[in-house]
């Protein structure tokens, strides 16, 4: 069993940038894909970025690409998103999860049924 917990969320002004962190125990998570999603209230979840095992693949949802980066150590057994340029339209609760190992690179990477184990969350505000 897993547990991924998120860290590093917080305030920030239009065009700032934070990193936040999601670090796994329990097992590797070194052999999985892993994804990072968001929901503001009153919407739906929103697929953000995910990564490959390797971390040479990486998917963006089209809201953030080009300025949120996601990338991962699997020595420390942790995945980051590192938001730039953000926008308060980045506001939400932001998620880790651990895509299931039978859909390592599946191409429906944006959706959060094949993510078996998720973290609680990290709320990330941007002010205006």
């Amino acid at each position: 069993q897993v547990q991924l917990v998120e860290s590093g969320g917080g305030l920030v002004q239009t065009g700032g940038s934070l990193r936040v962190s999601c670090a796994a125990s329990g097992r590797t998570v070194s052999s999985n894909s892993m994804g990072w999603f968001r929901q503001a209230p009153n919407k739906e979840r929103e697929f953000v970025a995910c990564i490959s095992p390797s971390g040479t693949i990486t998917n963006y949802g089209a809201s953030v690409k080009g300025r949120f980066i996601i990338s991962r150590d699997n020595a420390a057994n942790t995945v980051y998103l590192q938001m730039n340029s953000l926008k308060p339209e980045d506001t939400a609760v932001y998620y880790c999860a651990k895509r299931s190992s039978a859909f390592t690179y599946s191409g429906r990477y944006y959706d959060p049924a094949i993510y078996d184990s998720w973290g609680q969350g990290t709320q990330v505000t941007v002010s205006s």
